[in-house]
């Protein structure tokens, strides 16, 4: 059984389709043993707290340098034994060190089909915004491995969904998360636990 650790800085629903898909099985041979936030007020925790999950705020303000967060990040990371790390809405650059200490074992989700709206800048309602401008029929969602380049790791999942002419920013958003996103990262996650994935050249093969 793996330890998966998530990291998040908000409300937390993806942190909660994680939960909810560990209940039903959907999550095969791993367990959300800590989560973690940048954000001492996120609703994430409450989340967490009500799923007798164990819970530290970690915050970037509380370091004068990057590289001691870095360093007491992975350490944390290390402490709490975590055999996967989740980004669910982490608003906290990752640096070098955690990176480097888990290579391939940290996954992301992104709103959007990478390579598509997608690096620097793109996060959260910028992404939808960025999509709906572009004139995009198909948006959607990539689970993938975190490296040292944004949203530039091994792709692991990805999920299309419809846009519609009459989409905001906003209803995009929600689609995305209920269709795609909510759906994808769990079995991402279950897939990583069952020992089902290898990078190999930067490219994420799916064994059976």
């Amino acid at each position: 059984m793996k330890n998966i650790v998530v990291l998040v800085s908000g409300g937390g629903t993806n942190l909660q389709a994680l939960i909810d898909a560990e209940k039903s099985g959907i999550i095969k041979n791993g367990k959300i043993t800590c989560v973690i936030s940048s954000n001492p007020n996120a609703y994430a925790l409450q989340r967490a707290s009500d799923n007798n999950i164990d819970t530290q705020v970690i915050r970037r303000k509380d370091y004068d340098e990057f590289v001691a967060y870095d360093k007491a990040l992975t350490e944390l990371l290390k402490s709490k034994k975590a055999d996967l790390v989740v980004l669910a809405g982490f608003m906290t650059i990752l640096g070098h060190e955690v990176i480097s200490a888990f290579e391939n074992k940290i996954i992301n989700i992104h709103p959007a089909l990478i390579p598509s709206f997608c690096g620097e800048g793109f996060y959260g309602l910028h992404v939808h915004e960025a999509a709906l401008k572009k004139g995009v029929k198909l948006s959607g969602a990539t689970a993938h491995f975190v490296n040292e380049v944004c949203d530039g790791g091994p792709i692991i999942i990805q999920k299309a969904v419809e846009v519609k002419t009459d989409d905001t920013p906003e209803t995009l958003q929600k689609r995305i998360m209920e269709q795609a996103e909510w759906k994808i990262l769990p079995e991402a996650v279950s897939l990583f636990c069952q020992d089902k994935i290898n990078v190999i050249n930067n490219i994420a093969v799916i064994s059976d």
